[in-house]
């Protein structure tokens, strides 16, 4: 079984590059739509997240990998009960975790900041 990454970045810049190596190594890509998007169009192999929690991302993308899917890909233990729980739901093993964070100031001062 391939080493799962999920990836989910505001700033795209690098990333293709990133998860080219990545591929490179044997790994599979699991992307944030946006990220999925941006991977595709660089020809990066990727799986878009909505196809694992069952949609896209809501509430003007704030809310993209919260749900129980990647919480429990990220947070099970490596024993053979959550293992095996994680295959009979179709939940991937997820190994690597790559984030980045909005930029605050600039969200901040848009106007369309919510206070």
């Amino acid at each position: 079984m391939k080493p799962i990454a999920l990836l989910s970045v505001y700033d795209k810049a690098g990333t293709a590059n990133f998860a080219r190596e990545l591929v490179g190594l044997g790994w599979e890509i699991l992307a944030s739509s946006g990220t999925a998007k941006a991977l595709a169009d660089a020809g990066v192999p990727v799986r878009d997240v909505a196809t694992l929690v069952g949609g896209g991302e809501i509430l003007g993308h704030r809310v993209v990998t919260l749900s129980r899917e990647i919480h429990a890909g990220l947070l099970a233990r490596d024993t053979t009960e959550d293992r095996e729980e994680l295959k009979k739901l179709g939940i991937p093993w997820i190994d690597l975790v790559c984030v980045d964070l909005y930029p605050l100031q600039d969200e901040i001062r848009s106007p369309k900041a919510t206070r």
